[in-house]
């Protein structure tokens, strides 16, 4: 695997560096589309629809249509946003585990400890798995902001991105609001049938079929000899290119538990994770900003690696 990211875990005080790798990959078997009357490759275009020319990657920008108007968004005003500036990942609030619904759970990405030590993130690991809760953090990757929870598995922290509240629809179904008489017989015998079901769960004992068919059927074909050359029917084409450690760790949380102690006593709001990583005493900082649980703004999945496009495609004008 390779490090997709590098940066800090910060909550209170204590700093934990770390590297971030995307904790799952596709399986599928990559599939091109061809001629059929003579195999050759079926690639697309990028073309304006204005003047009919054929656009570089490097020449296009994207856009916002509202319906009416259409609004250019060039790189300088991409790159004039404050995303992926910070490279820490920021635990806003620790919560129950159960809190966390499944369903917002998106992206997974292990993290390792990139330290000497790995004493930080040991520590961190086991105060999760001990008080059974799940952090949620905020960070930026890729020019989007993410909140994400970070949890426990095994012996490694798992960060996992999390879908905004706006991104979850409401499963309003008018058919659920009708009285339905459930009576105890058919309780007890759908119950019965759930325990003639009942095992534990093991992942590794189920594999997708129709990718282990389809490779069966691309192996047979090719020793039957049922297949074409490549350089000639593909042509030769080159794709494109897709546009600190902890000073002292009893110190650093004796600190952070007493700032929260000061702030709960004071009245204040809980306070955010600090990103100064113990560089300074906890008198020297200013006060803790109220921790942001939500945002407005869409969030995306994130990708795990940086792929090439494999075919152009037709840009169409908004």
């Amino acid at each position: 695997m390779r490090a997709i990211w590098k940066g800090a875990l910060t909550f209170g005080l204590v700093n934990v560096p770390v590297k971030v790798y995307s904790a799952t990959e596709d399986h599928d078997v990559s599939l091109h589309q061809v001629h059929n009357k003579d195999g050759g490759r079926i690639r697309y275009q990028r073309v304006c629809e204005i003047d009919g020319e054929v656009v570089p990657y490097q020449d296009i920008d994207k856009a916002y249509d509202d319906g009416d108007k259409t609004v250019v968004l060039t790189k300088d005003d991409l790159a004039s946003l404050p995303a992926e500036k910070s490279r820490e990942i920021d635990v806003v609030e620790f919560v129950p585990s159960e809190q966390v619904d499944l369903l917002t759970l998106d992206k997974a990405y292990y993290l390792e400890p990139d330290s000497a030590s790995p004493k930080a993130y040991v520590l961190l690991r086991k105060t999760l798995e001990q008080t059974d809760r799940t952090a949620i953090v905020r960070f930026s990757l890729r020019q989007k902001t993410r909140l994400a929870a970070l949890r426990v598995r095994g012996d490694v922290l798992v960060l996992q991105t999390l879908l905004w509240a706006d991104e979850v629809r409401e499963a309003a179904f008018p058919a659920l609001d009708e009285t339905v008489r459930i009576s105890a017989k058919e309780l007890e015998l759908s119950a019965s049938l759930v325990e003639s079901f009942a095992s534990d769960f093991d992942p590794s004992e189920f594999t997708d079929e129709y990718q282990e068919e389809l490779r069966i059927l691309i192996d047979a074909k090719l020793e039957k000899g049922d297949a074409l050359d490549t350089s000639e029917t593909f042509g030769d084409h080159e794709e494109e290119d897709a546009g600190g450690e902890v000073i002292d760790l009893m110190e650093a949380l004796r600190a952070s538990v007493e700032k929260s102690r000061a702030a709960r006593a004071g009245g204040g709001a809980k306070p955010s994770a600090d990103t100064s990583a113990a560089k300074k005493p906890a008198a020297e900082k200013s006060a803790a900003k109220p921790a942001a649980k939500k945002a407005a703004a869409k969030k995306p999945a994130a990708k795990s690696t940086a792929k090439k496009p494999a075919a152009k495609k037709t840009a169409k004008a908004s």
